[in-house]
């Protein structure tokens, strides 16, 4: 199953060298493991941009749907078991990047 692990942050600390190490030995390990499917750092919430083109409104407004002190700062996709395996990578994932995280699972496609 594919899940996706959102970094939590308040943007107040950009993580240290330390924490980049961390995180990169730990991308290494869920590589070697096959569980790596990608990870990436994203923009703060300030360069967002809503958008709802629903019946071609074409509205894009400026910022973040959610203006909370934290916000997503970065995500890793992985590839795991089940949840007791993804349960288990979030707790590494938020331990080598020294932040919380939140865990989800990806829909299932329709069973034909």
């Amino acid at each position: 199953m594919r899940y996706i692990i959102f970094v939590i942050d308040d943007g107040l600390a950009p993580a240290d060298g330390d924490e980049m190490d961390a995180i990169g030995a730990f991308n290494d390990a869920l590589k070697a493991a096959g569980q790596f499917v990608m990870a990436e750092g994203i923009h703060s919430g300030a360069n967002a941009r809503v958008i709802d083109n629903r019946g071609g409104n074409g509205l894009v407004s400026p910022g973040s749907l959610y203006s909370e002190p934290e916000r997503y700062t970065g995500f890793w996709i992985i590839d795991a078991d089940g949840e007791a395996q993804a349960l288990e990578i979030a707790q590494g994932a938020s331990r080598a990047c020294n932040r919380k995280v939140e865990l989800r699972a990806y829909l299932l496609p329709p069973q034909a």
